[in-house]
C-alpha cells in the first residue's frame, strides 16, 4: 500500500532555497531530515524533477536558475514530502508578468497530476479566477464570500467582492444615476456596456483609450455619473476626446443596498 500522505507543505513567496546546495540536494533536503533511505530519496527526487521539468538542472545551484525555475525547485521540495495539502503563499509575486502566466499554467497542471488539495493565497484576482476550483474572498480577516470563480463573477454578495473579481474592475454608479434600477448603488462590468457613436443611455467623453490588440479599454467621463471603464473590440475607432454613447445591459446589472449588500 502507498504510504499515507502527511501534513501541510508550504511554498513561500521568497523560494527559501539553500544557495550552496544543488537543485537535487534542495529537493532532497526534507527527505534527508526525515532519514529516508538513499534509494527512496533518489526515486522521489527523480520523479519530482520529471514532473517539474527540472531533470536537466539537478546539478545546478539556485543562483544559476531563473526565478521560475527556483520556484519549481521550491515546489519540488514540497512534492517529495507527499503532503495531504499544499499551501502556496503568493508564490508568483516575485516573478515578472510573462513568467507569472507560465507558472500559473504549470501549477494548475501540477494540481491535475498530483490530485492533492492546494490552498493558494494571492492578492491577484486573475490568479484566483484562472486557477481555483473554489475561491474564499477575505477582507480584513473576514470571509466575504465563498464560491466558484464564475459564481463570484456572476453573483457577488457585496460591493467588495464585486469590485475585486473581474478585470478591469466593475463600475459603480450611485445616487440619481442608479435610481432607474431602484437601488442606491448599481454595478456594471466594462464588458456589459454597449458602445455607440450615435445613441445610448449615457453620453460621455473618452479620456484614456488603452488599445491592447484584441480589446480596447476606454475610460469615459459621463456627466452626472463619473468615470466609467468600457471594454470594446480592439479595432473600435475612437481616440481621446471623442464623444461616445453608452448603454448598460439591463440583464447584467448588479444592484446593492445601503449596506453594500447585493439585492437579488
Amino acid at each position: 500500500a502507498a504510504p499515507a500522505k502527511r501534513g501541510l507543505a508550504m511554498v513561500f513567496q521568497s523560494y527559501a532555497l539553500y544557495p550552496h546546495m544543488t537543485v537535487r540536494k534542495n529537493i532532497a533536503f526534507p527527505l534527508k531530515m526525515a532519514k529516508a533511505s538513499p534509494e527512496v530519496i533518489e526515486k522521489k527526487v527523480t520523479e519530482a524533477a520529471r514532473v517539474l521539468n527540472l531533470t536537466n538542472y539537478l546539478e545546478r545551484r539556485p543562483g544559476q536558475l531563473s526565478g521560475g525555475q527556483r520556484q519549481r525547485v521550491a515546489i519540488g521540495r514540497a512534492i517529495v514530502r507527499e503532503p495531504s495539502a499544499f499551501l502556496f503563499d503568493e508564490p508568483l509575486s516575485n516573478l515578472d508578468a510573462a513568467l507569472r502566466g507560465t507558472m500559473r499554467l504549470e501549477i494548475s497542471e501540477l494540481h491535475h497530476q498530483l490530485k492533492t488539495t492546494m490552498i493558494y493565497v494571492t492578492h491577484d484576482q486573475v490568479e484566483a479566477m484562472t486557477m481555483a476550483d473554489k475561491i474564499v474572498v477575505l477582507n480584513a480577516g473576514n470571509i466575504e464570500q465563498v464560491g466558484s470563480p464564475l459564481d463570484l463573477y456572476n453573483k457577488p454578495d457585496n460591493l467588495f467582492v464585486a469590485g475585486f473579481i473581474g478585470s478591469p474592475r466593475m463600475n459603480f454608479v450611485k445616487g440619481e444615476s442608479a435610481k432607474p434600477w431602484n437601488a442606491p448603488t448599481v454595478g456594471i462590468r466594462p464588458e456589459h456596456i454597449r458602445l455607440s457613436k450615435d445613441a445610448g443611455t449615457w453620453k460621455g467623453v473618452v479620456g484614456v483609450a488603452e488599445h491592447l490588440g484584441s480589446d480596447t479599454f476606454l475610460h469615459v467621463n459621463v456627466e452626472g455619473v463619473g468615470m466609467l471603464t468600457v471594454r470594446a473590440d480592439g479595432d473600435f475607432p475612437v481616440t481621446h476626446g471623442d464623444i461616445v454613447h453608452l448603454t448598460p445591459d439591463d440583464g447584467r446589472i448588479h444592484r446593492f443596498d445601503e449596506s453594500d449588500k447585493a439585492i437579488r
